[in-house]
């Protein structure tokens, strides 16, 4: 993981991480600790289809568990005591 202070972006400007930024995402440290990520505008763009691509396999398996009828129906208090939970 690449890290880079807070501080050292405020006294350079952004020109801090334009290096490092070419091998991959760059944690920003304030106050000790992982506060930002920088990350280039492709690696933002794949992050985002690939957030899209797994989105719509979730729909897709859901339709399927319900066109084989791997379902079941009942009320959000069947759900808590199926579970164990208290309501």
């Amino acid at each position: 993981m690449r890290t880079i202070p807070a501080r050292e972006i405020k006294r350079r400007g952004i020109s801090a991480v334009d290096e490092d930024l070419v091998e991959g995402p760059i944690h920003v440290i304030k106050n000790d600790t992982p506060t930002y990520v920088i990350m280039s505008e492709a690696h933002y763009a794949d992050l985002v289809e690939g957030y899209r691509e797994a989105y719509v396999a979730r729909v897709k398996a859901s339709l399927e568990d319900v066109e084989a009828g791997r379902f079941t129906r009942g009320t959000a208090q069947d759900l808590i005591d199926e579970l164990g939970l208290e309501p």
